[in-house]
């Protein structure tokens, strides 16, 4: 029969302190995150006040975050529209992305005011001449346009949401729909890619040259414009071919996503935490001074703290954890970025060709950290350099074997992809077994798979598809 008893042991175990938990803490945050925190805890405790002795905590404006860096490459020039290939995508639907690629859709043009596209419609309905009536009918239609410009609800929807204070028939939407159609921007509350680019087609002057012919293409062959299958338009259309050529260029200078120039709210602006600069022949990694808050104990207060002021106590311990553990994030974080350029010079002088293999497990080893901790610095933290502004994470890549038995980071093998195909033969685009001999005799042996994975990660059509929308 068991009898209880007593029983001393000894034994270790850790136990995360509230200074760790807080280091911990500020440690994942980003620049931002970590001067609304900061902001907050100023408010809250009497102990803490800023260095520089201002009593608001204010972020750098994007002119300042703009002019951290000695030098920058200069912006590439805009690419004019009605150049702009034609993608070999289609679709019949509403859908705005039909017809351009990702990478080569027309220019857009961010609204700053803020306002969305409905708040725009709701503006130009307001100041058109409708009667109770039509208004309510065209806040329903506002209603059911989506952010890229496209009315995608049937009219019956429309209808059946105007029920039971409206009672209205189709023609009442119909002629309400091509009120709304008139609206700025050009081609909104279309309900195809083919009807949003015949809006905008329609409000040029009626003597542009081959206005007619770009009307009658986009209504009855869109599929062909897509396809850039120009022998069959010339047939079709029964047009020249520089008659084609103006038509296109039409076109392809209408908008696909009218809708998108307007966004329901401002940019969301990134803020560096470190700033490399070249320094002759070396790199020098600095902290953002503007993106770190610097903090002390407020002087004025701190002397008059007694054993009888326990809330006192607790917020002067409070300030003196904070301070010691944003100066414990500023070092890790220097030490990081220090190891990332150190392992990344190449990268920084020729670019993505040039990047080395970088796991999270190697700095974590020079820092003599733990790969957590590291995991943690690298998340939502940004380095700013001469070539432009990177997140901590773009510098890691996997190791891919070389034929040479080194090893090569993927960010490399897929750059030489995109510059290989970049400069290939419109007349014999390259196939993925192509692209894997060239690597490999560029040092870089990978398998023909492993090519067709990493393009079809960057949305590069395969060759056949390449040689079908230069029209082939």
């Amino acid at each position: 029969m068991l009898k209880p008893a007593l029983q001393l042991k000894l034994g270790q175990r850790q136990a995360m302190t509230p200074q760790l938990q807080q280091a911990i803490r500020l440690l994942q945050l980003s620049a931002i995150e970590l001067q609304q925190s900061v902001r907050e805890t100023l408010a809250e405790n009497v102990m803490l006040e800023l260095e520089d002795g201002g009593d608001e905590l204010t972020l750098p404006t994007v002119n300042e975050t703009a002019s951290l860096p000695t030098e920058l490459p200069s912006p590439a020039p805009e690419a004019d529209p009605v150049n702009d290939p034609w993608s070999e995508g289609h679709s019949s639907g509403g859908s705005a992305e039909a017809g351009w690629s990702d990478e080569e859709s027309a220019p857009e043009y961010a609204d700053r005011t803020g306002a969305s596209l409905q708040d725009h419609l709701l503006e130009q309905l307001t100041l058109a001449r409708l009667n109770a009536r039509d208004r309510a009918i065209g806040r329903a239609i506002i209603d059911s346009i989506n952010d890229d410009g496209y009315l995608l609800d049937p009219l019956e929807t429309v209808i059946d949401s105007l029920q039971p204070e409206f009672l209205v028939s189709l023609p009442e939407v119909e002629s309400v729909v091509r009120t709304v159609q008139s609206f700025d921007p050009a081609g909104v509350g279309a309900r195809s890619v083919g009807e949003c680019i015949e809006l905008q087609l329609a409000q040029l002057a009626p003597r542009t040259p081959g206005l007619l012919t770009a009307i009658e293409a986009v209504r009855e062959h869109l599929p062909a414009v897509a396809a850039g299958d120009q022998a069959t338009l010339r047939r079709v259309l029964e047009v020249t071919a520089d008659e084609l050529a103006d038509a296109l260029a039409l076109i392809r200078s209408s908008h696909p996503r009218p809708g998108s120039a307007y966004q329901s709210r401002l940019p969301e602006y990134v803020i560096p935490d470190v700033v490399v600069r070249r320094k002759g022949r070396q790199w020098a990694v600095e902290l953002n001074g503007g993106a770190v808050p610097k903090l002390r104990i407020n002087a004025d207060y701190a002397p008059l703290v007694t054993r009888e002021h326990a809330a006192m106590r607790a917020q002067l311990q409070e300030a003196r954890w904070l301070i010691k553990s944003i100066e414990m994030r500023n070092d890790t974080l220097l030490k990081v970025a220090k190891t990332i350029v150190s392992r990344q010079k190449a990268f920084l002088e020729r670019g993505d060709e040039a990047m080395e293999p970088l796991v999270l497990r190697e700095v974590a080893e020079t820092v003599d950290m733990h790969e957590s901790t590291i995991s943690r610095v690298t998340t939502g933290k940004y380095m700013l350099t001469p070539r432009g502004m990177y997140e901590f994470r773009h510098f890691f890549s996997s190791h891919v074997a070389a034929a040479d038995g080194t090893e090569v980071s993927s960010t490399a093998i897929r750059a030489k992809i995109k510059k290989l195909i970049a400069g290939e033969s419109s007349d014999n685009p390259l196939s993925d077994s192509r692209i894997a001999e060239l690597l490999a005799a560029d040092g870089a042996k990978v398998a023909r798979r492993t090519v067709a994975k990493y393009r079809e990660a960057m949305r590069i059509a395969p060759s056949s598809e390449r040689r079908t929308a230069l029209g082939r």
